[in-house]
């Protein structure tokens, strides 16, 4: 019985993401109705005549502009909230992410480089900046973790989560002396920061869907580390868990996922928080499901977030971090607070 309830809630998580897309793909300036993107679909794929009525333009609108768009949201939404995931059972902490490692500071950092020093690359062109914010953000976790174990060799989670603190406001105190000398730079550096899916096309999706595609596969495969570990370093090591090695893995798992989907939409806040306790009240604990279930409700949130950032004060659109701050708060609170109640 419990399995079935447990087939029950995964069906209606992925009917209910299925829905969100069509919404993504569907609404905006030129609304298009389920049978026309369907008709678009089917003749981009396929072939296929189009009926009448589907002209030129929204082929373009939804082909070239929305589903990309919407993929890279569903994509950065499915990686940040795994990887919250992770960060969560590891370090035994609720409020814990990648963020605390200082990935999205790095990433800051990295990026503000490039855009207050003018640098370009013809051999990279677009990928320039997010190929340093990416690694930026994970030279800030590798130091965070360096430091760590050499002042303390099993990886204690308070251990590691001080570093990140401590690492993430130096980085940040540089980033903000940077924004106050190259003033002219500060409104691309401050939108930069709150998170867009503006402008983002296929290209982006497919190097966002391989690196969430290999880091969902490989993180899955330690969902009976992530069990034990949850339990405590001690008991997870009487039976057989090197758990100083397991954590080091996950850390950089997680943060490569991170800095993957910062580097080229930004920081976007909450997702990483807000999914994963919820996904543990509607399937529990074990992260045999908790890992994938939290991708797909991460990615379903994060693209509702878009489309709510692109139509609600249409023609102007509001930065995608906005948005999941001013949704995932109230959220992450009654999630919260509605746990501690049931206990």
């Amino acid at each position: 019985m419990r399995e079935k309830r447990t087939g029950l809630k995964i069906l209606s998580a992925i009917l209910f993401s299925v829905i969100v897309m069509i919404l993504a793909v569907g609404l905006g300036s030129v609304s298009l109705s389920p049978g026309k993107i369907m008709a678009i679909l089917f003749h981009k794929l396929f072939g296929r005549e189009l009926p009448g009525g589907i002209t030129a333009s929204m082929v373009s609108i939804l082909w070239d502009i929305r589903i990309p768009r919407a993929a890279c949201a569903f994509i950065v939404g499915a990686m940040l909230s795994l990887s919250g995931a992770v960060v969560q059972s590891l370090l035994q902490n609720p409020l814990a992410s990648s963020y605390t490692l200082g990935v999205s500071s790095g990433a800051s950092l990295g990026a503000a480089i490039i855009i207050v020093s003018g640098i370009t690359l013809p051999i990279l062109n677009y990928l320039l900046l997010p190929l340093t914010g990416f690694v930026f953000g994970l030279a800030t976790v590798l130091l965070v973790l360096f430091c760590s174990v050499r002042l303390d060799r099993n990886l204690r989670s308070h251990t590691i989560i001080l570093f990140g603190m401590i690492l993430s406001l130096f980085v940040n105190a540089i980033l903000t002396m940077l924004s106050a000398a190259f003033s002219q730079h500060m409104q691309r550096l401050i939108l930069w920061q709150m998170g867009s899916f503006s402008g983002r096309r296929w290209e982006h999706a497919g190097i966002l869907l391989a690196i969430c595609v290999a880091g969902t596969f490989l993180t899955c495969m330690f969902h009976r580390e992530l069990d034990l570990m949850s339990f405590g370093e001690e008991d997870a090591s009487s039976v057989g868990v090197d758990t100083s090695r397991s954590r080091f893995l996950l850390l950089i798992l997680s943060s490569v996922l991170t800095g993957a989907a910062v580097c080229f939409t930004g920081v976007i806040g909450f997702i990483d928080l807000a999914a994963p306790h919820a996904v543990r009240r509607l399937f529990g604990a074990s992260h045999r499901i908790l890992l994938p279930m939290s991708a797909l409700i991460g990615g379903a949130f994060l693209a509702l977030a878009d489309l709510l950032a692109r139509t609600v004060l249409s023609p102007q659109e509001i930065p995608v971090g906005a948005v999941t701050a001013l949704l995932g708060a109230p959220f992450f609170l009654w999630v919260y607070f509605g746990s501690r109640r049931r206990t």
